[in-house]
C-alpha cells in the first residue's frame, strides 16, 4: 500500500520514502504496457475498455482533477478507509486518462494497416539491401551483394532497435512530463493556498 501511495500521490503529498527510490523498471514496465495496449487496439481494430478513446468529457474531467489534485490529496492521512480508497481510486481514474490520451496519441502514428504490413517490411528490408549493395558496387565488386546484405542488415536491425526504445521511452516520458507539471501546479497551490490557510497538511 506504501507503494501504491507513493506512485499515485506523489512526492508532495506522500509520506513514503518511494520518491528516494529508482524506478527504472516501472519506467520500462509502463511504457510496455502502453505499447501493448496500442498493438491491441492496432492488431484487432477495437480498445480495450475504453483506451484510446479520448473526447471533450475525458478531457474535461481530466483537467479538473489535474487543478483540483492538491485539494484532493493534502488530507489524504487524515481522511477515514474509506476516504483513502476514494482518493486512491480517483489517481487510478486519472493515470487511465493518461495512458487512454496517450494512446490516442501515438496509434494514429502506425499508418500501416495490419494486412499490409507484411508486403510493407517485405518492401523495406528490399529496399534497404539494394540500396546498400549498389553502394558497394564500385568498391567491393562481387563482393557487394555480401557487404550489402551485411550493411544493410545492420542498419535494419539498428532501426529496430531505436523504434523499440522510442515505444518503450515516450509513453513514459508523456507520464514524467505530466506528472512534473502536476508537481509544480501542486507546489504552487500548496505554497500560496494550503500551507496558509489549511496547516499541519498531513
Amino acid at each position: 500500500m506504501d507503494y501504491l501511495e507513493g506512485l499515485l500521490l506523489g512526492r508532495l503529498w506522500s509520506d513514503t520514502d518511494y520518491e528516494n527510490r529508482k524506478h527504472f523498471g516501472l519506467f520500462v514496465l509502463y511504457g510496455l504496457l502502453v505499447d501493448a495496449i496500442i498493438l491491441y487496439k492496432y492488431i484487432l481494430g477495437r480498445g480495450l475498455i475504453g483506451f484510446g478513446s479520448i473526447g471533450t468529457i475525458h478531457i474535461a474531467v481530466f483537467v479538473l482533477l489535474f487543478i483540483a489534485n492538491p485539494f484532493i490529496c493534502f488530507r489524504y492521512y487524515r481522511m477515514p478507509w474509506w476516504g483513502k480508497i476514494f482518493i486512491i481510486l480517483t489517481k487510478l481514474f486519472k493515470a487511465y486518462l493518461i495512458v487512454s490520451y496517450t494512446v490516442s496519441l501515438l496509434l494514429p502514428k502506425l499508418t500501416v494497416r495490419v494486412d499490409d504490413l507484411q508486403d510493407f517490411l517485405m518492401s523495406y528490408l528490399n529496399k534497404t539491401l539494394e540500396r546498400y549493395t549498389e553502394k558497394f558496387v564500385a568498391t567491393a565488386g562481387s563482393f557487394s551483394t555480401v557487404l550489402g546484405v551485411l550493411a544493410g542488415g545492420v542498419h535494419v536491425v539498428l532501426t529496430v532497435l531505436l523504434l523499440v526504445l522510442a515505444a518503450v521511452v515516450i509513453p513514459s516520458l508523456i507520464y514524467l512530463a505530466v506528472k512534473l507539471v502536476q508537481y509544480a501546479w501542486d507546489w504552487v497551490i500548496n505554497l500560496l493556498i494550503i500551507k496558509r490557510f489549511f496547516p499541519q497538511r498531513k
